[in-house]
């Protein structure tokens, strides 16, 4: 991109980069889009005078930007081509399964590098425009590992930081990618690289320490002279929204009428994932299946509700793992079910919040066992809804919400047997054992929302050393009016 960089006289002080906006169209115009990231960072930007540069979510070449509940936002176009190559190729094909410990084989293709870097420099030439003199920039996840350093190409004058939501690969992993030196430069053009676990920090710094010229100590890069800092930041849920629904008289009646249509006297299990190989749903099948073999438990007295949220159902792999997945719900219902019962109650669809939480409050046991996740908040959402301390939450240790809910039920979900006689504990934990767990499951939770974690990120990067090589301040390289 180029150094020169044109500033019009509306820009923002902090300004959110991310592939997608808080927004989406509906039949009556935009919508605010739900889920913790927005909420959490929206009050921050209306405060700030905040811009949002994101995609509006299908192919276009222009969108106009638009003010909406008080936020700038502004789309980023992308081709029908750019959709395929940048988002369902290099970020979802080879990037996803990669940071997720290659749990699919990633695919390494150079038709999908190119427009992954083209894309990046579009939303980094966007952000530039967009972000006022000395503003914080706060760049999100993955699929935008490239515009940090290209922001501090254009604009040594930013704070620039930068947050993934997803795992990051240890040494052996983020090895095998052939654009590994790229990514990692990428990344350090931020001042503050944050990351949901201690784990994946301290894998960055090994990384940059093998592949770059740079060097790392402890939770600082020195790049120069400009310092990095490299931050665990364990993202959060709403929680008093989240309690406030929980205690609200019509989700406790749907709570109860969920309750009374699977059968008041049947432990009811849970699951709540989107429709992803790296979520755990097709190990978890299988350990339902063992315990129903076992014949310690039948159709009459155990249930199992789970919701799969459709995800990228273009790309062949999601097809292949919804496909793998009905499959099993099948055999499942055809092989234990009776007529008016089955074991599985397979909801492939999204559901509203105030309807999802009725289903956390129905629910005697969540069973949370993805393969890999970066923190996992359903879990989180699972504790904050269960106002009376009882339930019982299975979790992967995989997970980073595992570092936090240590009084969860912890379980290797690549273990069948062993996650069948875990899922079995949980059944059937006494009450009192359930309710010293989840008071402090609840606990946990509610010291650290998102809004906490949305304040401690953007306080680091308020600390950290602004613009140029040596990390003081330098005037951006810029023409045109000023504010």
């Amino acid at each position: 991109m180029s150094d020169e960089v044109q500033i019009k006289g509306e820009q923002g002080e902090l300004v959110v980069v991310a592939n997608r906006l808080p927004v989406h169209r509906t039949d009556s115009g935009w919508e605010t889009s739900p889920g913790g990231l927005v909420s959490a960072l929206m009050p921050i930007l209306q405060r700030r005078r905040g811009v949002w540069v994101g995609w509006a979510g299908t192919a276009t070449s222009e969108l106009a930007a638009f003010t909406h509940d008080g936020l700038y936002n502004v789309p980023v176009p992308l081709s029908e081509e750019e959709v395929r190559d940048y988002y369902e190729g290099f970020s979802n094909s080879t990037l996803w399964p990669l940071y997720h410990d290659a749990c699919q084989q990633p695919q390494f293709h150079r038709h999908w590098w190119r427009p992954y870097v083209a894309v990046n420099e579009r939303f980094a030439e966007i952000a530039a425009r967009e972000a006022a003199p000395g503003a914080n920039v706060l760049v999100q996840d993955y699929h935008l590992q490239l515009v940090p350093g290209m922001l501090r190409q254009a604009r040594p004058d930013l704070r620039i930081g930068f947050f993934l939501h997803i795992p990051f690969p240890p040494v052996e992993l983020f090895a095998q990618l052939p654009w590994r030196q790229r990514i990692l430069e990428g990344l350090l053009g931020a001042d503050v690289v944050g990351f949901q676990s201690r784990n994946g920090a301290q894998n960055f710094i090994r990384l940059v320490n093998r592949y770059t010229q740079y060097r790392g100590v402890g939770s600082s890069i020195d790049v120069a002279g400009r310092p990095v800092q490299v931050r665990e930041f364990p993202i959060s849920i709403d929680y008093t929204n989240i309690d406030r629904l929980a205690a609200d008289p019509a989700t406790i009646q749907r709570a109860a009428e969920i309750r009374a249509e699977l059968g008041e006297n049947r432990t009811v299990m849970l699951g709540v994932d989107r429709l992803d190989y790296t979520k755990g749903i097709d190990q978890r099948l299988r350990a339902l299946h063992e315990i129903l073999r076992a014949g310690r438990h039948t159709v009459r007295d155990l249930v199992l509700v789970q919701v799969s949220v459709p995800s990228r159902e273009k790309v062949d792999e999601y097809i292949e793992i919804r496909e793998r997945i009905e499959t099993l719900v099948g055999h499942i219902n055809g092989e234990f079910g009776d007529v008016g019962k089955m074991p599985v109650h397979y909801l492939r669809r999204s559901l509203p919040l105030e309807e999802l939480v009725a289903y956390y409050v129905a629910a005697d046991v969540m069973l949370v066992t993805p393969l890999r996740d970066g923190m996992n908040l359903v879990a989180k959402e699972y504790c904050a809804s269960r106002r009376d301390d009882t339930g019982v939450l299975v979790l992967s240790e995989f997970t980073g919400s595992a570092n936090e809910l240590e009084r969860a039920v912890l379980v290797n979900p690549h273990d069948i047997d062993g996650m069948a006689a875990t899922i079995e504990r949980a059944i059937a934990m006494p009450r009192a054992e359930q309710v010293r767990r989840m008071r402090s499951l609840r606990q946990r939770v509610r010291r650290r929302t998102v809004y906490d974690w949305a304040d401690d990120f953007t306080a680091v990067l308020a600390a950290a050393g602004t613009g140029g090589p040596a990390g003081g301040a330098v005037a951006a390289k810029t023409t045109g009016e000023k504010r």
